[in-house]
């Protein structure tokens, strides 16, 4: 009887241990998570002032491409040294500069006199931004069990999205009522509030919490043989492809062109526009966390990374060769193109499912480097091919494109879900959700 009750208090206290981790750990994620719903703000706050911009700056297509790419610049080439960094010294202190850096560039771009320094601006708020997801995807790993690590991935990129349609639909209006300088100014003092929190708040890990240490211990392994030992694996290198390929679209049309491109196309004012495409962003938002879910209920990657694949093929054609879809019809294709772009969060279930733990950071970071390129390759490429087939027409100072303008230049995308469907289908190995290194090879690590 004695014995019976006594095992009660510890039950209880067992109890109160795990509801204690699992706030901690929800809390510390979410903030992380809210570091990439910010910068996901900044990334495509430039699709809906591109008019103004290219009014007080005197820019064209092709400089505004250029000048918009700077983000994606430092953010593409950053990701492998930032993976490595988050092995190295972990999350809390990089989360906390980088969401500084954000703010800093932010400030610079708000406050331009010129092309320069809003490309140094964009330039800055890449570099800061490349901690984002990586730093996000880390600490869910760490703080979570690897059964819910695809899930939260799709989780965290429901947080870009709600980023992308703050960066859009409440942002024209922040625009009209203040302009644009003043609103990227304050969306620079929102980034210093956000470091100030991570910094109060964020642990780098479980294990260091429960030694009492305010930051992880550094690995044992070098940079040089982590990363070996990620690019040394062929899984590595499709699964990048298809990550690029099923994002470049996102990047370019989503996050830069589509609003202008639904204006000249579809005879929309840049606010209806701007919802129409926040539709996009809703679909990735309840896509990623589906195509999760999905994903651990079937038991496969592959599959659903076809789906997806597929998914953007169809939407996209119709969105840019079919513009005369009535608004609702324009919506529906929105928010599908959005499903579609949805097997990039999964991807990342691929990466984790094909690594190590003491590599995950440095995976992570190779893997969305691929899925971040595509901005900085198609951003300046659409603007070139626009200002080479189109613009001769002048509105005010700034170039007018055609629904045959954008046609020309957009071609590039879906060719995009092509090669990711094609890898997806043919050569990416199906992991079924498990992890693919022994119990043995991850200890002696």
């Amino acid at each position: 009887m004695y014995n019976n009750e006594a095992t009660i208090p510890q039950d209880v206290s067992h109890s109160l241990v795990n509801k204690k981790h699992l706030f901690l750990a929800s809390v510390i994620c979410m903030l992380a998570a809210m570091f990439y719903m910010y910068e996901y703000t900044l990334q495509v706050s430039p699709a809906v002032m591109t008019n103004e911009l290219m009014r007080d700056l005197g820019l064209n297509a092709a400089s505004l491409g250029t000048m918009t790419a700077f983000y994606f610049y430092s953010y593409t080439p950053m990701q492998l040294p930032a993976g490595l960094l988050f092995d190295r010294f972990g999350p809390r202190r990089l989360i906390t500069l980088a969401i500084l850096i954000c703010a800093i560039g932010a400030f610079f771009f708000g406050t331009t006199p010129n092309a320069v320094m809003a490309s140094l601006g964009r330039l800055l708020m890449g570099i800061g931004s490349s901690f984002s997801f990586i730093g996000a995807l880390l600490l869910v790993s760490r703080w979570f069990p690897l059964q819910y690590f695809a899930l939260l991935t799709g989780l965290v990129q429901l947080m870009s999205s709600v980023g992308a349609i703050v960066g859009q639909v409440p942002l024209v209006t922040a625009i009209n009522h203040w302009g644009w300088r003043s609103t990227t100014i304050a969306l620079a003092t929102v980034g210093c509030l956000l470091a100030l929190l991570v910094w109060v708040i964020v642990r780098d890990s479980p294990e260091a919490v429960s030694k009492g240490r305010k930051f992880q211990s550094p690995p044992k392994k070098s940079e040089l043989k982590r990363l070996q030992q990620v690019c040394s694996n062929r899984q590595t290198w499709l699964t990048a492809l298809y990550s690029f390929s099923i994002w470049a679209p996102i990047t370019a049309f989503a996050a830069l062109w589509g609003i202008p491109f639904l204006v000249a196309s579809y005879n929309l004012t840049t606010k209806i526009a701007s919802e129409a495409s926040a539709m996009i962003w809703l679909g990735i938002g309840i896509g990623s966390p589906l195509a999760g879910w999905l994903s651990d209920k079937f038991n496969s990657r592959s599959k659903p990374l076809s789906l997806c694949a597929m998914l953007g093929i169809v939407s996209l054609t119709i969105i840019i060769y079919c513009p005369f879809l009535p608004l609702s019809g324009l919506y529906l294709a929105l928010f599908v193109f959005g499903l579609a772009a949805s097997g990039q969060s999964l991807a990342f279930g691929v990466v984790k499912d094909n690594n190590t733990a003491c590599v995950v950071g440095t995976a992570i970071g190779f893997n969305n480097m691929a899925v971040v390129a595509g901005g900085a390759l198609f951003q300046p490429l659409i603007g070139v091919l626009l200002y080479l087939n189109g613009g001769d027409l002048m509105r005010h100072g700034t170039p007018i494109y055609s629904t045959v303008d954008y046609q020309k230049a957009l071609f590039v995308l879906p060719l995009c879900y092509m090669i990711a469907f094609f890898v997806s289908h043919f050569l990416l190995r199906e992991t079924y959700c498990k992890p693919q290194y022994s119990n043995e090879a991850a200890r002696t690590i």
